[in-house]
């Protein structure tokens, strides 16, 4: 009976002491739901569409294996007068085309006062393809123009602002392409589809990220966007007609270090003192190798963060201000490290304090850091379900060794009778 009792007291008492890792983790699940950030769009009007009414469509998956280059060239001296004017007015010699991804063609026109005809053709059964503008690379805030045909045969295109990565967050009738009047057009020819539009942008477009995916089912009511069946993102210089994959590998090892850094081994490496006190030296040598190793992560992982920065132009300012305030109090601890003053110092009292918040304050603003990370990359539902269980498994470790330490300590506590007095002296 006494040993059930004070196991139960033993966990009621344990909450206090992990409350701060257990806000921590439901901020971080909460965070994992939410979109940051709302975004100001562009209204979009109704749009002409034209189909060629001899063409049958059928409902096999579309094919992503490609012609091959020799055919997708080929492509390039497609007569486009079916699209209509002013698509299909347009002189070939004056259009520039380039194969850019699988069965994807892209054809585009750039005048002097920046009205850009964009034509763009890929291999078409079912389901919808698309097309989009990014300013990073990344999906998140980018505008694209997707057009399908549905299982009536009837037309569609439309823009679309791609405001997170689920699909209820791909807003239609929205996004910031600057659309001029010309109605855009989308068609089928032979085996492909074909959408066209065209947009005056503020300047000649150079090097500019390109977006590129398509999806096999048909929109659902209300123009919703099904799940696509693949993707990509590429660098396309519209001075040049040359196409560079953007290399996401550095993206997925940011992504990578930071959650091993934040979210694995610095949160582990500050449980140590607290329950391996009795251990001693030992807790402390633990503690300061695990907690270097993690600071040695989180660094790496803010180095590659500089390096997206620069080659992608991935501008995401919460992101990054609280990725250096992160930096920051890191660097203040491993600073603290050799700042230690002896235990009889009277500035101990106030290392610890600094110490143990700070410390706290890192770990919190750093698994912020992490969510805001997976929501802003568009990262998808492996990445938060995979960090929402690594933040379960933290509380439930929590959790064991706060209630295993409160049994130790009760154990250990010297037993008085009740009636125990000292003798006055």
């Amino acid at each position: 009976m006494f040993r059930k009792t004070t196991l139960i007291t033993c966990i009621s008492m344990a909450i206090p002491s992990f409350f701060v890792s257990f806000t921590k983790i439901l901020v971080g699940f909460c965070l994992l739901c939410m979109v940051h950030k709302d975004f100001v769009v562009a209204g979009f009007e109704e749009v002409r569409v034209e189909h060629d009414t001899n063409e049958t469509l059928t409902n096999s998956s579309i094919t992503t294996a490609g012609t091959g280059e020799d055919g997708r060239s080929e492509l390039c001296g497609t007569d486009l007068s079916f699209l209509g004017p002013p698509y299909g007015n347009m002189s070939i010699a004056k259009m520039v085309c380039s194969p850019i991804w699988n069965t994807f063609v892209l054809w585009y026109h750039q005048r002097e006062d920046n009205v850009m005809t964009i034509i763009l053709s890929a291999v078409y059964t079912t389901g919808w393809v698309g097309i989009g503008f990014s300013r990073n690379g990344m999906m998140l805030g980018s505008s694209a123009m997707v057009g399908w045909f549905n299982r009536k045969g009837h037309a569609r295109i439309k823009q679309y602002y791609l405001q997170g990565a689920h699909v209820s967050q791909v807003i239609p009738d929205k996004g910031e392409l600057p659309l001029n009047g010309i109605p855009p057009v989308v068609a089928l020819h032979g085996a492909m589809i074909y959408l066209a539009f065209q947009a005056k942008f503020e300047h000649h477009l150079g090097r500019q990220p390109i977006l590129l995916a398509f999806g096999t089912r048909y929109p659902t009511g209300f123009h919703h966007l099904t799940k696509h069946d693949d993707k990509t993102a590429v660098w396309f210089d519209f001075s040049q007609a040359s196409v560079l994959n953007i290399d996401t590998s550095q993206r997925k090892n940011h992504g990578i270090l930071g959650l091993m850094a934040w979210g694995l081994i610095l949160p582990a490496g500050a449980m140590v003192p607290r329950y391996l006190k009795h251990k001693d030296p030992l807790w402390y040598y633990l503690h300061a190798v695990i907690q270097f190793l993690g600071f040695i992560l989180g660094l790496a992982s803010v180095l590659l963060g500089i390096q997206l920065y620069q080659s992608m132009n991935a501008d995401i300012p919460a992101h990054r201000g609280i990725g250096i305030f992160v930096l920051v109090l890191s660097i203040l601890q491993v600073m603290a490290f050799f700042l230690r003053p002896n235990k009889d110092s009277k500035y101990r009292r106030y290392w610890n304090w600094y110490h143990l918040w700070f410390g706290r304050m890192a770990l919190f603003f750093g698994s912020l850091n992490i969510v805001l990370g997976i929501q802003y990359a568009g990262a998808g539902d492996d990445w938060k379900i995979g960090y929402g269980f690594l933040l379960a498994i933290t509380l439930l470790v929590v959790i064991v060794l706060e209630t295993f330490s409160c049994l130790r300590r009760r154990r250990d506590k010297p037993n008085l009778p009740s009636n125990f007095q000292m003798n006055t002296i």
